[in-house]
């Protein structure tokens, strides 16, 4: 098991537990979008994010990717500096999204360029994802998509609606553009969300949340940091972070222990994953591995509560 860290194994089986006693019912999913139910590499080329599609098919103004481009490198080294306050970052991200949002208004962004970019062979759900839906569905588990992406809400429903997944259960919390007559945007609704405040303050002023209330338990799946916090301000009662370290390893591997319980490392091959995730709950997937651990998971959790009162030590390790 060397591409396997697991951080606090009495963790994951208490996890393991509690969550089978609850089901199905007192069960929900909450995930971020790009690059976690998406794939950050499609054929061997980065796709970061909706938005990169957008600027590297030259949909908008010739000057609109070197002006993007620039906002890029203003604002991501203050996003990643540790040295930066927490509220102070909040600030910047807002600018940076403000004026990102600005320049696509001023680029002649239309709802056409959003169904392009929705359509595009570049982007590709993350091996597994449409059976991890289909199964959320079938057990009538919420899905919740919270993300930042600058296309958002639009982009992602058409996407999915594409992809044949855009079931009743899944809720997409994400910014939404606003629009003229002809179907060009002119601005974008407040509070516009970005990587800092990406929570459930959000969610929780939307009117789906009633439904959620009392589902405290949790599973969250994400690809950075901060999305090991998304569920902030909501009162859960077990929660299981699942998290995808596409690249940089080297790099942000002990930062991503801190957040989440359990690593698997260097894309490790299909028959590994499965094999392994009986005994793993908390798990960060690294470098763009598949998900089939999620669906293994899924399954033994909705399935345990009625074997539970029949064998107490059910999905121990």
């Amino acid at each position: 098991m060397q591409n396997v860290i697991i951080t606090n194994n009495e963790k994951l089986s208490e996890l393991k537990k509690r969550i089978a006693l609850g089901g199905a019912q007192r069960l929900q999913v909450v995930s971020d979008f790009d690059k976690t139910l998406t794939s950050c590499f499609v054929n061997g080329t980065k796709i970061p994010s909706l938005i990169s599609i957008l600027r590297d098919e030259k949909y908008l103004t010739p000057d609109y990717p070197e002006k993007a481009q620039a906002l890029y490198d203003k604002y991501h080294p203050m996003e990643i500096d540790p040295k930066i306050p927490l509220a102070k970052k909040q600030v910047l991200m807002h600018s940076w999204w403000s004026e990102h949002y600005a320049l696509l208004v001023k680029s002649g962004l239309t709802k056409q360029d959003l169904a392009r970019v929705a359509q595009s062979k570049k982007i590709a759900l993350r091996p597994g994802a449409v059976e991890f839906m289909d199964f959320l569905h079938q057990q009538d588990i919420p899905l919740v998509i919270l993300s930042a992406a600058g296309l958002g809400f639009e982009t992602i429903q058409m996407y999915l609606e594409n992809k044949n997944v855009l079931h009743e259960n899944i809720h997409i919390v994400s910014n939404v553009l606003q629009w003229d007559e002809k179907g060009k945007a002119v601005g974008v609704q407040e509070p516009i969300i970005h990587t800092f405040n990406k929570n459930y303050a959000a969610v929780k002023k939307l009117e789906f949340f009633g439904t959620l209330r009392e589902r405290k338990n949790i599973i969250l799946l994400g690809d950075g940091e901060g999305d090991a916090a998304m569920v902030e301000g909501f009162e859960y009662d077990n929660i299981i972070k699942i998290g995808f370290l596409n690249e940089g390893v080297s790099v942000d591997l002990e930062k991503f222990k801190n957040s989440y319980d359990v690593l698997v490392l260097h894309d490790g091959p299909m028959d590994y994953v499965l094999e392994s995730f009986t005994s793993l709950f908390d798990v960060v997937i690294v470098n763009d591995s598949p998900m089939d651990f999620v669906n293994v998971l899924l399954r033994e959790l909705v399935s345990a509560k009625d074997h539970a009162g029949k064998k107490n030590s059910y999905m121990t390790s």
